[in-house]
């Protein structure tokens, strides 16, 4: 009878590349949109190169990667993160040059690395959510997915009937094109008033530009609601992790994936 064969003993190891904004995102540094602009401003080194090309691969568990000189940390857990954002804060994961206040400041008690899905203006308020989960972020804020941001708004004067219609059908600027807003009248102080703006799209001094727009600037805004999520409970200038409720229910406004992403693909194909 012949001896059995015995292959020799080889350890394998299957080498994984991954694009360099996901490894970056799922570090928890940035949203995959930032990690592409660091990479095309040459602020990522792949073993010691700089890589500026978009799209380029690399193996988090044998190459070397580094931000600005700093290594990035492999993945971590998820994280999410809410933040009852003050005024007189800027929505940046940098240090400012001005020294002002950043968002940062308030979720140091947060072990793991997370940035700020979207960004309110220095002088606007409320609730901004912060995790590390690239993937959601950006999901959360492509308007196709139709994810909600509720507004409070003080304005200057009263819109009537015919002005709230008109943010219900979108605003057009010489350079912008804004969604439709509903839009409902909440109490009336004297010469001004307070609104409830609802909104699925964010885009710079969106709701400031709309109200001078129609003839009622903004005197004071805030951001009450986001994705379901509220502030109930939370402190100006306070933060607190999201429940596996609230978790899963962020998640599930995105798991359809939007008819319009879904017609693109088949184009494509």
């Amino acid at each position: 009878m012949s001896p059995a064969l015995r292959w020799p003993a080889v350890a394998f190891r299957i080498v994984v590349k991954i694009r360099l904004q996901k490894i970056i995102a799922d570090a928890g540094l940035a949203s995959r949109r930032e990690a592409e602009r660091w990479i095309e401003q040459g602020k990522v080194r792949v073993n010691g190169q700089v890589v500026t090309q978009l799209g380029s691969l690399a193996d988090p568990a044998k190459d070397r990667l580094q931000v600005d000189g700093k290594p990035i940390p492999r993945g971590q857990e998820p994280a999410y993160v809410i933040l009852n954002k003050p005024t007189s804060c800027l929505t940046t994961t940098n240090d400012d040059k001005r020294g002002r206040t950043t968002v940062m400041e308030f979720v140091r008690v947060v072990q793991a690395r997370v940035f700020p899905v979207g960004r309110l203006d220095y002088n606007t308020q409320g609730l901004l959510l912060f995790t590390n989960d690239g993937i959601l972020s950006k999901k959360l804020l492509d308007p196709r997915y139709g994810v909600e941001r509720t507004y409070k708004v003080k304005v200057s004067g009263v819109p009537n009937e015919k002005t709230l219609k008109r943010l219900a059908r979108g605003v057009h600027l010489e350079d912008s094109h804004f969604r439709p807003i509903e839009a409902k009248v909440q109490r009336i102080s004297g010469k001004n008033c307070f609104l409830t703006l609802t909104l699925v799209e964010g885009k710079n001094r969106h709701i400031k530009r709309v109200c001078e727009h129609i003839g009622h600037p903004v005197i004071k805004l805030q951001r009450t609601h986001f994705g379901g999520l509220n502030l109930t409970g939370l402190p100006l200038g306070a933060c607190r992790f999201l429940s596996p409720k609230e978790i899963k229910t962020l998640k599930k406004l995105v798991a359809k994936e939007p008819d319009s992403i879904k017609v693109r693909r088949k184009k494509r194909a």
